[in-house]
C-alpha cells in the first residue's frame, strides 16, 4: 500500500516508492529503495522535496495515521494526470541558447551523476530501473525541445575521464533531436532517447584499463571492447526494463551499412532505422569529444569527415537529417567570415544551415583580438558569410569553447 507523507515524517526503514517532484529536484538517480542510512535522509531533507510516496508493505509505516491508497488507485490518478497533460499538448517553449545554457548545464551535471550510479549498479549485477532512466530521458528531452543546441553542445565538453558517462547523455540528446527532425511522435522520440542513454551500458563490464587506455588497443583489447553491445543487450534483456528500440540500438549501434560492423556484421537491409540513427549519433559525439587517446575534432570538421564516410558507414538519408538537426557548422565550430573576422558558432538559425549566429572575436587581417560581437548571418541585409572552417591553433587561439558557452 502506498502512502504520501511529508519529508519531515521520513524515518529509517521506510521504503521510498517515489519522490513528489521533478527528477532534477532530488539527489538520487532512482527510486524504489529502503531508506537505511542517515546520510540519505539528510540529502533528501536538503533537496527541497517536501513530500514522498512510501510503500508500507515493503517498509516501516509512519507513526501517525494517514490514509493509504492502493497501487491501482495511484496508477489511475497518474494516468489521468498524464492524459490531461497530453490533451493540453503543450511542448516546452523554445528559448534562445543564452536562456537555456544554464538550465542545460544543471540537467547535464545531474544526468552524468545518474549515469555513473547506473553503471556502478550494473557492475554489481543490479537491474536497471526503467522509471529512473525514463525520468532522465524526459529532462534531457525537455531541454532539447527548448533549445537543441545547449545540452548537446555542453555534453560534448567532457574530460577524457568523464567520456563514457557524458557520452551516454550526449547520444540521448542527439537521438531526441534527430527523432524530432525525422518527425517522430512523442513515444518513439522517448524510446530513441532511452536507446541513446543506454546504448553503451555494456561498457560497465569493460575493464577500466582497456576502456581508458591512452594508447592504441591491441587486437585482444579491441576484442574486449567489441563485446560491450552484446553485454549491454544481455543486461537490458534480463532486466525486462526497456522496449525493443533500446534493446536493438544497444546491440547494433556499431553495425555499418557495408556489412563490416559488429557484433553481427549485419547487411544494410537488416539494420533497423533506430540502429542507423544510433550509429550516426554515437560516432558524432565520439569524434567531437576528448578521449583518453585523442583530442576531439572541431564539430564542423567532424560533419565533413562523416560525410566522407557516409557511403559505407551510415545511412545517407539519416545522416542528412542529422546534419539538419545540428547544422553544417554546429555550435562550437571555429569559422572564418568573408569580412576576415574569425569566430565561433554560438547558435543555429531557422533560415539556412549556412547562416548560423557567430561570435566573432579575432581579425585574420590584423591577426589580433577584436571586440566580441554576435553576427546573425540570417538577418535580412546581412553582408557577411562563412567562407571556411579554421583551425584555432593556427591563429594561436586557445579554449574556443568558452566563447560560445558564455555567449
Amino acid at each position: 500500500m502506498l502512502k504520501k507523507i511529508r519529508v519531515a515524517d521520513l524515518r529509517l526503514g521506510m521504503h521510498i516508492h517515489e519522490f513528489c517532484g521533478s527528477w532534477m529536484e532530488h539527489p538520487f538517480w532512482r527510486e524504489n529503495f529502503v531508506l537505511d542510512n542517515t546520510d540519505d535522509a539528510r540529502r533528501i531533507a536538503e533537496s527541497g522535496i517536501s513530500e514522498v510516496w512510501i510503500d508500507i508493505a515493503k517498509g516501516t509505516d509512519v507513526l501517525t495515521s494517514a490514509p493509504a491508497v492502493s497501487v491501482a488507485e495511484t496508477e489511475v490518478a497518474v494516468t489521468a494526470a498524464l492524459s490531461a497533460a497530453a490533451e493540453r499538448d503543450e511542448p516546452p517553449m523554445q528559448v534562445s541558447m543564452a536562456e537555456e545554457v544554464k538550465r542545460a548545464a544543471r540537467v547535464c551535471a545531474k544526468a552524468k551523476q545518474a549515469v555513473v550510479s547506473m553503471f556502478q549498479e550494473a557492475r554489481m549485477g543490479k537491474a536497471i530501473s526503467a522509471d529512473a532512466a525514463g525520468a532522465m530521458v524526459d529532462e534531457i528531452s525537455s531541454s532539447v525541445l527548448r533549445n537543441p543546441g545547449a545540452l548537446i553542445s555542453l555534453a560534448r565538453l567532457k574530460d577524457a575521464d568523464d567520456y563514457t558517462y557524458l557520452h551516454s547523455v550526449a547520444v540521448c540528446a542527439l537521438m531526441v533531436a534527430l527523432s524530432r527532425q525525422l518527425g517522430f511522435g512523442e513515444r518513439e522520440t522517448r524510446e530513441a532517447g532511452m536507446a541513446g542513454l543506454l546504448h553503451d551500458l555494456g561498457k560497465a563490464l569493460t575493464p577500466a584499463e582497456v576502456l581508458n587506455k591512452p594508447g592504441k588497443l591491441t587486437d585482444a583489447e579491441f576484442a574486449i571492447i567489441k563485446r560491450h553491445p552484446v553485454e549491454g543487450h544481455r543486461m537490458l534483456a534480463e532486466a525486462h526494463a526497456v522496449g525493443e528500440i533500446p534493446l536493438e540500438v544497444c546491440l547494433h549501434h556499431h553495425e555499418k551499412m557495408d556489412g563490416t560492423g559488429y557484433p553481427d556484421r549485419l547487411p544494410a537491409e537488416q539494420i533497423t532505422l533506430f540502429s542507423r540513427m544510433g550509429a550516426v549519433c554515437d560516432v558524432y559525439d565520439a569524434i567531437t569529444s576528448n578521449r583518453p587517446y585523442k583530442v576531439g575534432w572541431d564539430p564542423a570538421e567532424s560533419i565533413r569527415k562523416m560525410a566522407e564516410w557516409c557511403q559505407g558507414h551510415f545511412d545517407e538519408r539519416i545522416f542528412q537529417a542529422f546534419v539538419r538537426s545540428v547544422g553544417i557548422y554546429p555550435i562550437g565550430s571555429f569559422v572564418r567570415l568573408e569580412s576576415g573576422r574569425l569566430g565561433v558558432v554560438v547558435e543555429q538559425t531557422e533560415k539556412s544551415l549556412l547562416t548560423p549566429r557567430v561570435k566573432v572575436f579575432f581579425s585574420a587581417r590584423s591577426q589580433t583580438h577584436i571586440a566580441p560581437e554576435i553576427v546573425d548571418l540570417a538577418r535580412v541585409g546581412a553582408m557577411d558569410k562563412i567562407i571556411s572552417r579554421e583551425d584555432p591553433a593556427k591563429w594561436g587561439i586557445q579554449d574556443v569553447d568558452r566563447h560560445w558557452a558564455t555567449a
